[in-house]
């Protein structure tokens, strides 16, 4: 899998706008994301994307949609995903209904990952990635904090963080070192930019 899309769209097909945040494990992209969906509530033509993961639906992090490995290898044959890929252990899936939502002219916004981003760019003609960084020393702390890292885990984790984007692709970065809703108001601005100028 890793980000391969499963069925190849044409241009012309996606008049919308695809967003992927990424960022390394502990930045808080869930936490940003939940201020912008909150934000937007009740609009018609933005779609904050739940995503199909091979995680039980009682852990904690953000609402998706749980399935076994096996049903989730069933849905991927069957086309059911515009991007998949696996990471840390896990499958993720988009769901391929996201393009019904772009042929619509739609901003459409999804928790992604940056090993999956060749896969991203393929499945979607018109992509934003929005790149959340934080400082070394807050990753770590933050890390340190959820307590389910070794020093070592947590160590190759920073390592994976300062590794650098494709150059090709059209990146927004957001610093999220500070205060949640500073980081949370410029994700908002620049989907709304996004909103206004499709």
């Amino acid at each position: 899998m890793m980000g391969h899309p499963v069925e190849e769209r044409n241009a012309e097909t996606s008049a919308g706008l695809f967003v992927v945040v990424v960022g390394p494990s502990g930045v808080g992209k869930d936490s940003l994301i939940d201020i912008a969906r909150d934000h937007f509530a009740g609009r018609q033509d933005l779609r904050f994307v739940r995503r199909i993961i091979t995680r039980p639906q009682e852990a904690m992090g953000e609402d998706h949609l749980a399935v076994s490995t096996e049903d989730f290898q069933t849905l991927d044959r069957a086309g059911a995903f515009a991007v998949s890929w696996h990471a840390h252990g896990l499958d993720y899936g988009i769901p391929a209904d996201v393009h019904d939502d772009l042929a619509a002219g739609h901003v459409v916004v999804a928790n992604g990952s940056r090993s999956a981003l060749q896969g991203f760019r393929s499945a979607f003609p018109r992509l934003l990635v929005i790149n959340v960084t934080a400082h070394p020393e807050v990753l770590a702390e933050r890390l340190a904090a959820r307590g389910r890292e070794t020093r070592a885990d947590i160590e190759a984790r920073l390592a994976r963080a300062t590794a650098p984007l494709p150059t090709d692709l059209n990146v927004a970065t957001i610093d999220n070192s500070g205060e949640l809703a500073l980081a949370g108001r410029t994700l908002v601005d620049l989907i709304q930019r996004q909103l206004q100028h499709r």
